[in-house]
């Protein structure tokens, strides 16, 4: 924040700032002090809100709200873990079906149990839930 502050870029300490109040409601509104998993968490929260209302404001006509949208997606991404490759999704998803035993549709919430923990922050899970449909069609 301080590096934001001192180069004058404001776009980037705004963005900061909403995710150090967002990161700071939580830990006042559950009376804890959140670690590191539960900070990708929120981070995640706050990525997916904003992939919404990208949706929303390019249906809309509002390219300009978009693209703010999306210059506060790549900052919140800087502070997440290095994203995973299609291949490493696949693979994950590959092993959780048979780690699970998972044989239809109706497996599928055991297979997200398995995967969400190790993909939070790194992977988009509605992209992944789709992968997972894939795999269980089969």
């Amino acid at each position: 924040m301080k590096v934001a502050m001192k180069s004058g870029d404001k776009d980037r300490l705004g963005v900061i700032r909403l995710i150090l109040a967002a990161i700071k409601q939580r830990e006042v509104d559950e009376r804890i002090e959140l670690d590191d998993e539960q900070v990708i968490i929120v981070l995640d929260k706050m990525l997916k809100q904003r992939r919404e209302s990208i949706k929303h404001y390019q249906g809309a006509g509002r390219t300009d709200l978009s693209e703010v949208e999306e210059a506060e997606i790549i900052v919140i991404q800087d502070y997440l873990p290095q994203p995973l490759t299609e291949a490493e999704v696949d693979a994950m998803v590959g092993d959780a079906v048979a780690e699970t035993g998972a044989a239809s549709i109706k497996d599928m919430g055991k297979v997200m149990a398995v995967l969400k923990p190790k993909m939070q922050g790194r992977a988009d899970m509605s992209a992944v839930s789709g992968k997972i449909k894939t795999a269980l069609a089969n």
